[in-house]
């Protein structure tokens, strides 16, 4: 089995990213600089509070590009799938 490696940010690399780098970009929460990020963001996609149905489908459709420019396959087509 394949073990997965979270890439962190530190707080000084977090805040150097623009708003468009993250997945939830009014929030800046979900960082979607690399594959480890990719997966990570969809893994912590219920956990993103205080967002409207439309910030998720954004989120969600940033996520869905991003994680094919990494070669990272997401099997749900819409985060409705996911139980959130």
């Amino acid at each position: 089995m394949k073990e997965t490696v979270i890439a962190e940010l530190s707080t000084k690399d977090r805040e150097k990213l623009d708003k468009g780098s993250f997945a939830f970009p009014e929030q800046e929460k979900e960082p979607l600089e690399n594959a480890s990020h990719a997966r990570n963001a969809v893994a912590r996609f219920s956990q993103v509070k205080d967002v409207t149905d439309e910030e998720r489908d954004e989120a969600w459709k940033r996520i869905k590009t991003d994680a094919g420019k990494f070669d990272v396959e997401i099997s749900e087509k819409d985060w409705r799938e996911m139980g959130t």
